[in-house]
């Protein structure tokens, strides 16, 4: 299992704005949980662009050290091994998203990390981690069932009945699916998954080629932006708004989501635009038909 240098680790934390290497605590877990999801976005940009980053350790932590994003085998695997290099007993599992409109199962479309802390009182507490799930969630869930607030949502943590002494954690009914089942067996490697990247990076068939997504969270809620419909959603209500603009687009990648596109040429992000505005009119299109 590959460890981050200490240099590599100070440059992890100072890509999610933390500026002292603390001890493997929960409330240390909770801190690094926060910045992540705020500062790293879950995107589909390089599946929609055509530059998918492979999701092997040295790839993704590259990405992301140097201000990239990714989606759930980037992300979860990632901070995997930022997590392990920080003293932290984590594990993987596989595991599945259930869209809106089908039925629960574990498919290994996702990637899910548990992590085992044991108190002052040597008492072991099991925490459910998950930096990969776009709108969900803000901060680590104990794997003790009951609902769970953070900010806009409200999720719910049950026995799974996808898997056997599997969980599953429930979306708020406003989320962008319905929850996710986990497999209580674990994984030695990301490139257990490395078959489902590829089917969702190049595969016809697959949603993200086709659909630029962009996720994060913050203390209250999550911003989103899909295709050229940037959303805000909060506690009190959601605000949505067309961007039609060129620059005020790529200005919301950069300043909302963190994501400046560094990876990209100029014709690159010429050409990731023109895919863009052209999806968005068909899109609009076929509402109006």
């Amino acid at each position: 299992m590959q460890v981050l240098s200490l240099k590599q680790t100070q440059l992890y934390l100072k890509r999610l704005g933390i500026e002292e290497m603390g001890r493997p605590t929960s409330d240390f877990l909770f801190a690094l949980h926060r910045a992540h999801v705020e500062k790293v976005a879950w995107q589909t940009i390089d599946l929609f662009a055509g530059k998918p980053v492979p999701i092997d350790y040295p790839h993704s932590l590259n990405h992301i050290m140097h201000n990239g994003g990714g989606y759930c085998f980037h992300l979860n695997g990632a901070f995997n091994v930022l997590l392990r290099s920080l003293g932290y007993d984590v594990s993987l599992h596989r595991a599945g998203v259930q869209p809106h409109g089908r039925a629960p199962k574990i498919d290994s479309f996702h990637v899910g990390l548990t992590v085992q802390i044991s108190d002052d009182n040597q008492q072991e507490h099991t925490w459910l981690v998950d930096v990969g799930l776009g709108d969900m969630p803000y901060e680590p869930i104990p794997l003790i069932p009951g609902e769970y607030r953070q900010g806009a949502h409200l999720y719910k943590l049950v026995q799974s009945g996808a898997a056997a002494n599997g969980w599953r954690l429930e979306h708020d009914p406003r989320g962008a699916f319905i929850g996710v089942d986990f497999a209580a067996e674990t994984v030695n490697d990301i490139a257990v998954f490395k078959p489902k990247h590829e089917h969702l990076s190049s595969s016809p068939d697959s949603t993200w080629v086709n659909l630029l997504l962009v996720q994060n969270r913050h203390k209250s809620g999550n911003n989103e932006l899909r295709g050229c419909i940037f959303s805000q959603y909060e506690e009190q209500g959601t605000t949505k708004s067309e961007i039609t603009s060129r620059n005020t687009w790529f200005d919301i990648l950069s300043e909302v989501f963190g994501e400046p596109l560094n990876h990209f040429t100029k014709l690159e992000k010429d050409d990731l635009w023109a895919k863009v505005i052209k999806t968005h009119e068909e899109w609009k299109r076929k509402q109006c038909s």
